[in-house]
């Protein structure tokens, strides 16, 4: 007979009363958190410590996503951050890029390290014979003598390990190595190859310890709460953080989904009425929202799942009553908008009132016809 450890047993009963969340509830309590009910006054860097960052696969999502969160951002207000080097590009959550703010950068980096570390394993056979320690050394001194591309990279460390696969070294040194991309990469406005350098090396100061996890997950549920463990646990994408949820629960409060999941929050952390009204918004592609949870029902209605994206080509969301309910792009001379199911009259005039706002705040002085049309191509 499997023995239950007392802990376990408490969250057993804890999970048994906890109320119940209603889905409406929890989406609704997500946007507030996500500053995406009602448009924020904080900066654009305060923003991006909140949100504990902002996906950034591709360089225009960070300035469309505050753009949908912030009163009166405008592009330069980022840009500009990038430029003095308050926030940076660099690869941390899920092995994605990211932009954060400098002291983000050198604390979250370490908090995902063994995420990085495991990562190695999958392309170990192409480092046989590599010392992992020395190659870390070797590239910190290349890229810090000028910033390098990966290519660049690449064949400067092939010369030292020349039976090793190519590629297999310049990842390896992004694994261990917490490399940021300079700018003019990420400015808006202006385009440039992705060139590394360590963080250390652009920030002008050392790493810091990777911080408690009890400390990540109170900022991932003020970002993204009401949430569960394997919640966090897929945002940050790390294993084992029950343990860290098990201290905070005397200080945290707990609450069920509609499945039973017990779900975490703050005890101040606003959770609105479900029928508190949540205007359209226009989000990029890979925007956190729909990332940072196990379950994305509480964004993507189950019957849309996957809709948003065909294959490795995501397409920018669009957001009726808190829920995904298109997708949408920018044409040389059209916002073009495909909803996924029915609009109302009122939702299309709220939706192209919404349109309109954006395309003054990111393009302003360029003119566009906003039009209901296709996005994503019918499939053969």
């Amino acid at each position: 007979m499997t023995k239950t450890s007392p802990a376990a047993r408490k969250a057993d009963r804890s999970t048994a009363t906890a109320p119940v969340l209603p889905h409406r509830a929890l989406n609704r309590a997500t946007l507030a958190r996500q500053l995406l009910l009602r448009r924020s006054p904080l900066s654009a860097k305060a923003a991006v410590a909140h949100l504990a960052g902002l996906q950034a696969q591709n360089v225009k999502p960070p300035y469309y996503a505050l753009a949908a969160r912030l009163e009166g951002f405008a592009p330069e207000h980022l840009s500009r951050l990038m430029a003095d080097r308050e926030v940076v590009r660099i690869v941390t959550l899920r092995s994605t890029i990211h932009t954060h703010t400098a002291d983000d950068c050198l604390t979250l980096r370490p908090f995902v390290q063994p995420a990085r570390d495991r990562e190695l394993t999958a392309f170990r056979k192409g480092l046989a014979g590599v010392d992992l320690d020395r190659l870390a050394a070797l590239a910190r001194d290349l890229v810090e003598a000028e910033p390098r591309t990966m290519a660049q990279l690449r064949d400067a460390l092939l010369g030292e390990w020349p039976d090793a696969d190519p590629q297999a070294l310049a990842l390896a040194a992004r694994c261990r190595l917490p490399l940021v991309q300079v700018t003019p990469r990420g400015l808006w406005g202006l385009s440039g190859q992705v060139a590394l350098t360590t963080a250390e090396h652009w920030l002008g100061r050392p790493a810091e310890s990777a911080p408690a996890p009890d400390s990540v997950v109170l900022r991932y549920l003020a970002a993204f709460g009401p949430a569960s463990v394997k919640d966090m646990q897929t945002w940050a994408g790390l294993t084992r953080l029950r343990d860290a949820f098990e201290r905070l629960r005397p200080r945290l409060v707990t609450f069920r989904d509609e499945h039973g999941v017990e779900l975490f929050d703050l005890p101040d952390a606003p959770r609105p009425d479900p029928d508190t009204p949540a205007p359209p918004r226009f989000l990029p592609e890979y925007d956190n929202l729909l990332l940072s949870h196990a379950d994305r029902s509480r964004v993507v209605p189950p019957d849309l799942k996957g809709r948003n994206a065909v294959g490795n080509q995501a397409y920018r969301t669009l957001l009726v009553d808190g829920f995904l309910a298109g997708v949408w792009k920018l044409e040389e001379d059209a916002l073009v908008i495909e909803p996924f199911r029915g609009l109302t009259g009122a939702e299309r005039d709220e939706v192209a009132e919404e349109g309109a706002r954006m395309l003054k705040a990111m393009h302003e002085g360029t003119s566009y016809d906003i039009r209901f049309g296709t996005v994503v191509p019918p499939r053969p």
